[in-house]
């Protein structure tokens, strides 16, 4: 049988099938080039290193479907079945197009092979059922995640027209002439045992209408596709591939003293300004929602969707600015550079990227956690972006929130967010024996207190909790006293790029002074700033968080919890902690190493845990919009009803202490740091009797930071007054 073996008036039916995909595939590889020029106006980014490391990825997440199935398994399995159903047919569809194009001709091999039939009858169905399973998603269980449109529906029935316009001729075929190889095929072959019953005529007709149906599909679908929001069929694998893979709390450095002297721009204003790989970000957005659906800020109802944000950049690239760039980069231009008009009508003014396409306000509502991006299964960048945004706000628009220029005034001028004087920034040590790195020198560790820890009332205690640890443990420590200043951290991710790199510098000068050394420190941002950020400017420095650190020495059996607190506790992960450098496990063990402590997860724990709310600056910044974000996470807390929450950062420390307060469960909901745990655990029995500074305890407690220490052996309960955020 030879679907193109016959005429259409005087044009024989395979010089229309060549003219209809030759016509496809140059009209298909015309709207690639376009989006291909597109992407070329981008800023230039490396990301062709360590190519087998990125092929792994692809394997484990394009083709195992690896972020998909993690979480949403109903959508992981769809898409799954949907993805290799595609993968697989393409070989059918391939051999379609042969069969057409050149009448007589077959794949070799394949086409007498059962298990080959068997895969492209099995995976029209997985596919078919993988389309009936979207179809119930996005019209009865309507997750609020996804985007509803027109283009979704109509891509779904196109798939599924291609699979039964597929069958349909697979089956009329073995009804006018079966093969042996037929036996691979039972759902073609019921379909051809309905059809026997009917005349050969419509038989025939029916087979025809089946090929001629699919082929008409797939070209229809060629065309569309750069122009859908199925652009990701072709897009997603390579930007996977393309993924950072730099490590993930590392921002991508400027030269901003030369930024500055030559009148460069900081930050990102235009689209052009962003990366190629920013831009093929936004070409595979699968408006699957996942990075919505994770986003603290979202889930408070603030302005920010990361889904949307991408989606805005789209737009912005292919509507507003897509007939200036591609004119600006055309032979025609001259030198190249000569702008051209923009995609908006005539006489009207250009959207500015930031302020009208992207809003200040979805700027300000970033919390920098990485859930999105940790959620999305392209692997979209969503932080740096909104970073790079926040840049040009700040150094360039001077548009800035009066909390974040009070931060920036007082990191400026006493290098700590409060503007406390840098000589009281050891003040917390007075009276406890904690020497400095110039009283020590050859000290094994560094403690870097960081700003909460030296000047926060209610984290004085936990640098406090954690000195005893490591006297205890016979660690040798010391302390920069004065010599710490502000890592930069809040300072960066708000965008101010010129403050955080004169404290990078004054910092590394410091600590270089003391190489070689080893940083130990209770912040996860210092220990990312410190042990990541400041590579890029010159610091190399091998940098611990202290949760990593009391789980080793309690391995070790330097540390032995031996009070026990009967608990059960629920530990938060930090982002800074967890999400971004995949420390889970230390802190976890540290806590079931003290006896009577059980733990019970929220739900949103691990990789799919929940910002407190302070990250990215906003611990220094009320929030104007939409719920508290610490208020939510307390709440999920609540949920699973634990004596008590612990956690390794002081940021959270004190937005789930200002969160228990503002939920009236202050009193009855004790929030600690890992290290006040376990220092009460290893407390000596004979530490209440025993004289100041015995067995390498600290020898006072400024009274002004140290309350009244509960009785051994009580359930976790507070310590001190209630003082904190």
């Amino acid at each position: 049988m030879h679907p193109t073996g016959d005429w259409l008036g005087p044009l024989p039916t395979w010089l229309l099938l060549w003219l209809l995909t030759v016509g496809a595939v140059v009209a298909f590889l015309w709207s690639a080039g376009r989006l291909v020029r597109l992407l070329r106006a981008g800023a230039p980014d490396p990301r062709f290193d360590r190519p087998w490391e990125r092929l792994r990825q692809v394997v484990t997440d394009v083709l195992g479907h690896g972020r998909l199935l993690a979480t949403r398994r109903y959508s992981g399995l769809l898409h799954l079945f949907i993805f290799w159903g595609f993968v697989i047919l393409t070989i059918g569809t391939i051999e379609h197009f042969l069969h057409g194009l050149v009448p007589g001709a077959q794949l070799p091999l394949l086409g007498a092979w059962g298990p080959y039939r068997f895969s492209q009858d099995l995976f029209n169905v997985l596919v078919l059922v993988g389309v009936a399973m979207a179809f119930y998603q996005r019209l009865v269980l309507r997750p609020p995640r996804l985007t509803y449109n027109a283009d979704a529906l109509l891509i779904l029935g196109l798939i599924g027209a291609l699979m039964v316009t597929n069958l349909l001729a697979a089956g009329a075929r073995i009804a006018l002439h079966p093969l042996p190889v037929d036996g691979w095929m039972p759902v073609s072959q019921t379909i051809a045992g309905l059809l026997r019953g009917a005349p050969p005529g419509w038989q025939e007709a029916l087979y025809r209408v089946g090929w001629w149906g699919h082929v008409l599909l797939v070209l229809g679908f060629l065309v569309y596709i750069p122009h859908s929001k199925h652009l990701h069929i072709v897009t997603a694998a390579p930007n996977v591939y393309l993924r950072s893979l730099r490590p993930k709390g590392e921002l991508r450095p400027i030269d901003i003293e030369r930024a500055l002297e030559n009148d460069e721009p900081v930050g990102v204003s235009r689209i052009e300004q962003l990366s190629w790989k920013d831009l093929l970000d936004t070409y595979s957005c699968t408006e699957c929602g996942r990075c919505q659906a994770e986003c603290p800020a979202s889930l408070s109802g603030k302005e920010l969707s990361p889904k949307y944000l991408i989606l805005d950049l789209k737009e912005h690239l292919l509507h507003d600015e897509a007939a200036r760039l591609l004119t600006r980069r055309s032979p025609t231009s001259g030198n190249g550079e000569a702008e051209a008009a923009s995609g908006a009508a005539p006489g009207e003014p250009r959207r500015a990227l930031v302020g009208e396409v992207i809003h200040d306000q979805v700027l300000w509502d970033c919390v920098t956690c990485r859930a999105c991006m940790d959620a999305c299964p392209v692997f979209i960048e969503h932080v740096p972006k909104i970073v790079e945004m926040r840049r040009h706000l700040v150094m360039e628009a001077s548009r800035i929130l009066p909390e974040w220029q009070k931060l920036f005034d007082n990191v400026e001028a006493s290098g700590n967010p409060w503007r406390f004087p840098r000589h009281a920034r050891a003040d917390w040590a007075k009276g406890l024996g904690i020497p400095t790195l110039a009283e020590r020198p050859d000290a094994e560790y560094i403690f870097w207190v960081g700003c909460a820890g030296s000047y926060d009332e209610r984290n004085i205690k936990v640098s406090q909790a954690l000195a005893r640890l490591l006297e205890r443990a016979g660690v040798s420590y010391a302390i920069l006293g004065r010599e710490e200043s502000c890592t930069g951290d809040p300072v960066r991710r708000v965008g101010n790029e010129y403050l955080f790199q004169m404290q990078a510098q004054q910092n590394i000068a410091t600590l270089q002074q003391y190489m070689p050394k080893k940083i130990v420190t209770a912040c996860p941002h210092c220990f990312n700033t410190l042990g990541v950020e400041y590579r890029a400017f010159g610091g190399s420095f091998e940098v611990i968080h202290h949760a990593q650190l009391l789980d080793r020495l309690v391995a070790e059996g330097r540390l032995r919890p031996q009070e026990r607190l009967a608990a059960t506790l629920t530990y938060h992960d930090p982002c800074y902690l967890g999400r971004y450098h995949d420390i889970y496990d230390p802190p976890r063990r540290a806590l079931e190493a003290i006896p009577g402590v059980r733990l019970t997860e929220m739900e949103r724990h691990r990789e799919r845990g929940f910002c407190c709310g302070a990250g990215g600056g906003h611990a220094f910044c009320e929030e104007r919009t939409g719920r508290r974000i610490n208020h939510l996470r307390v709440e999920q807390a609540l949920a699973v009803q634990p004596q008590g929450v612990a956690t390794a950062c002081p940021y959270c420390l004190m937005m789930f202490e200002d969160g228990a307060r503002a939920k009236e469960v202050y009193e009855t909901l004790p929030v600690a740091d890992v290290a006040e745990l376990l220092e009460r655990a290893t407390r000596p029995a004979e530490a209440s009797s025993a004289p100041p500074g015995a067995r390498g305890e600290p020898s006072a407690t400024p009274p002004t930071t140290q309350g009244e220490e509960q009785g051994a052996g009580q359930p976790l309960a507070r310590r001190g007054p209630q003082d904190g955020s």
